[in-house]
C-alpha cells in the first residue's frame, strides 16, 4: 500500500514528498557514502523517481555527477545531503532528511560494504 512521506533540508528551501511504497532501505559505509554524508555509515531508502516530487520554495536539489550510473544531491543553500538520483529511474533519500524517519517501511533491513575507515 502507497504511503506518503515528507522531508527535506537543514534550511528548509528543498522540500520532498515521496508517495509510494519504500524499496530497499538500507545502510552503506563505502567510502563514496562516508564523504557524500560525512559519516561513517548512511542510512537510505530507495523510491521510484515518479513517486517523488520536489515541492519545496528551491525547488530540486543541487546534483553532483557521482559516479557512471548516480549523482548525489544536495542543498545549495545549507549543503544538507539529500540523496542520490540515479540514471535508473530511482531516487534514493538519506533517513536521516525525512520529517518522521522512524517509520517501520524506512528502517534499515540489509547494509552495503564494510566500515572503511582507512585512507
Amino acid at each position: 500500500m502507497a504511503e506518503r512521506f515528507v522531508g527535506g533540508c537543514l534550511c528548509g528551501q528543498i522540500r520532498f514528498t515521496a508517495i509510494g511504497v519504500p524499496h530497499n532501505p538500507h545502510t552503506c559505509s563505502c567510502k563514496m557514502c562516508q564523504r557524500h554524508s560525512g559519516a561513517l555509515t548512511l542510512a537510505w531508502v530507495e523510491f521510484a523517481r515518479d513517486e517523488v516530487s520536489w515541492d519545496g520554495e528551491g525547488g530540486m536539489p543541487k546534483i553532483w555527477r557521482s559516479s557512471q550510473y548516480s549523482s548525489r544531491a544536495f542543498c545549495p543553500n545549507c549543503g544538507s545531503t539529500l540523496g542520490a538520483i540515479d540514471d535508473a529511474p530511482v531516487i534514493a533519500l538519506a533517513l536521516g532528511v525525512f520529517d518522521s524517519n522512524s517509520r517501520q517501511s524506512l528502517q534499515p533491513i540489509s547494509h552495503s560494504y564494510s566500515i572503511n575507515t582507512s585512507t
